[in-house]
């Protein structure tokens, strides 16, 4: 009997569970403070056919001692290069929050370059561009603050917000990833040739339900909305149903790689 796939760091921005004779990558980011390895237990949960990438970035877990990312546009050139052993075959994005829109401007630079393309970009607790300021703006919080809006959103356990220790290491990464992507705004330019699927929880307050059609203005392809029980981390606990509905979708992927 195969071992499970393990997700394991094989360079600095890329995590990855190796599964031989697999037809799709799913690639996925992460949202505000957290790792590639918030996506760990995605890999024993995902199909043998779908291989699970994670992209790791500076100022977490393997990389702590890196200072946070500042600007995304220096990010993106980056990770355009730096996923490229990732970037073979069928592919797709997955990102959640801030994840979201980093998988967008990934896909949206690897479209202007004439490079390989997801075959599909699934944005996760995000509000489409131009509805972003309608959300309560987080980074300019004290610690305190931070940390207790963190907790409410369902980020990160009270037990885990208890302990000083923990928390000042994770909070000034939190904080640069608010600061970053709520600061950041998604310019105009050309639409994804790509099909979108936006995820939500039916009780975002970071992501209401009537700021997420404005996607389908990103793309020429088709978009479809996914709605679960829940708030921002609507799949933290239990994401078997999500990883089942992104399953059923990456499994229609023909030979060529895009979507039938």
């Amino acid at each position: 009997m195969n071992a499970l796939p393990e997700l394991v760091a094989e360079s600095p921005y890329i995590w990855r569970a190796r599964r031989s004779g697999h037809r799709h990558r799913l690639i996925c980011f992460p949202h505000a403070g957290a790792g590639a390895g918030a996506y760990a237990d995605w890999a024993r949960l995902l199909p043998p056919e779908i291989e699970l990438a994670a992209v790791q970035l500076p100022g977490r877990q393997n990389r702590i001692a890196e200072a946070p990312v500042t600007a995304v546009a220096p990010l993106v050139r980056v990770l355009t290069q730096a996923l490229r052993p990732v970037l073979d075959g069928a592919f797709s994005f997955f990102g959640h929050s801030g994840g979201a829109v980093l998988a967008f401007e990934v896909a949206r630079a690897l479209q202007a370059a004439n490079g390989p393309r997801p075959s599909c970009l699934f944005l996760s607790a995000q509000s489409a561009p131009g509805t972003t300021g309608r959300i309560t703006q987080l980074h300019d919080l004290d610690d305190d603050e931070l940390a207790a809006e963190v907790v409410r959103l369902g980020g990160i356990e009270p037990e885990i917000a208890q302990d000083q220790d923990v928390m000042d290491a994770l909070l000034p990464t939190l904080r640069a990833d608010f600061d970053l992507w709520e600061h950041h705004r998604i310019a105009p330019g050309p639409r994804l040739e790509i099909p979108i699927t936006v995820l939500s929880g039916t009780s975002d307050p970071r992501a209401p339900l009537d700021t997420l059609d404005g996607w389908r203005e990103q793309t020429h392809a088709p978009l479809t909305q996914r709605l679960y029980p829940g708030g921002h981390f609507y799949f933290l606990h239990d994401p078997s149903e999500l990883i089942q509905d992104i399953s059923q979708v990456l499994l229609k992927t023909d030979r060529t790689g895009s979507l039938s």
